[in-house]
């Protein structure tokens, strides 16, 4: 009742071609896993996306927010409420040395329009699976860089429907982690700083950290990116692969024998498989090395 209830509020705001019910969220996340949600919708433009807010705010309705669905692991028992996809909210304007983007657009996406603007300081981000929205979220990074180091400011909006703007020094960006997690706030857009340069140097090096991702990580499998948060003096990596971890599976979860950084689907783990391998390397690694290893990677859903 309560679900059909919402349903016609959200027919009232968007499209029903935006409004998915009982939505299998193995086809939304990078790891192909995850169950039913309630209801799934798609905004299709920044409006839309603040009218459903509140709509779940007034009828006190559980919703959660996500963007490309790269860092997530879903019950497979799915996820009782809406579903917010932001993949829709993708515009992306350039002034001067300022990219301003909203949160859905995906961060290959930004590093190309950087490199047709010949902006320079994008390039760790152009490898990265994920939306913007996502990446100031986590403050993600590759290979020295990350997010923080280019934001000016942050459109934000809490689950009360109240819009703020937040400079960087307000965002609270660690590692992986910003103001967004600690408050449970959702991204807009963002104003993003770069710097002018040589169109040919910019594309050498989004082709140098490219090539090198793909030689490195096991990108030909689903999975949700490194599982594990670097600890402060290792690396996640090692640490697996030094405790004889490297190939080690349960059911269709698997450690990458590539990168033992990353858990990788091998065509039929489940979400039970997937978080029974990270409580044994967690368990193995601390045993071992007296390190704990916390997930990188978002685990949500019913357990």
């Amino acid at each position: 009742m309560v679900v059909e209830m919402i349903l016609d509020r959200l027919k009232g705001v968007t499209s029903k071609e935006n409004i998915y019910v009982n939505e299998p969220m193995k086809k939304h996340t990078s790891f192909r896993i995850g169950g039913p949600a309630d209801i799934l919708v798609i905004p299709q433009n920044r409006e839309e996306l603040i009218n459903i807010i509140k709509i779940l705010k007034f009828g006190n309705y559980p919703f959660i927010v996500l963007g490309n669905g790269t860092n997530l692991l879903v019950s497979e028992k799915g996820i009782r409420g809406v579903v917010i996809k932001l993949t829709s909210l993708k515009n992306v304007y350039v002034e001067e040395d300022i990219i301003i983007a909203e949160a859905g657009a995906l961060l290959s996406y930004i590093a190309n329009i950087a490199l047709l603007n010949q902006l320079a300081g994008f390039e760790f981000a152009s490898g990265i699976p994920g939306t913007l929205g996502g990446a100031i979220t986590m403050n993600a990074g590759a290979y020295g860089p990350e997010i923080k180091d280019v934001i000016i400011q942050v459109e934000t909006i809490d689950k009360e429907g109240n819009i703020q703007i937040l400079k960087n020094k307000d965002m609270h960006f660690s590692y992986r982690n910003s103001i967004i997690q600690l408050k449970d706030l959702i991204v807009l857009k963002a104003w993003i700083k770069l710097n002018k340069g040589n169109y040919e140097a910019i594309r050498k090096r989004m082709e140098e950290l490219n090539l090198r991702r793909k030689e490195k990580q096991p990108l030909e499998y689903p999975s949700a990116g490194s599982t594990f948060k670097r600890p402060e003096g290792y690396y996640a990596g090692k640490l697996i692969e030094d405790a004889g971890l490297k190939g080690f599976s349960i059911g269709g979860a698997k450690v990458s024998d590539k990168h033992c950084g990353f858990i990788i689907n091998t065509g039929e783990a489940s979400f039970f498989d997937v978080l029974q391998l990270i409580e044994h390397i967690q368990k193995t690694v601390k045993n071992k090395f007296g390190v704990e290893l916390i997930p990188e990677v978002k685990i949500i859903g019913e357990k």
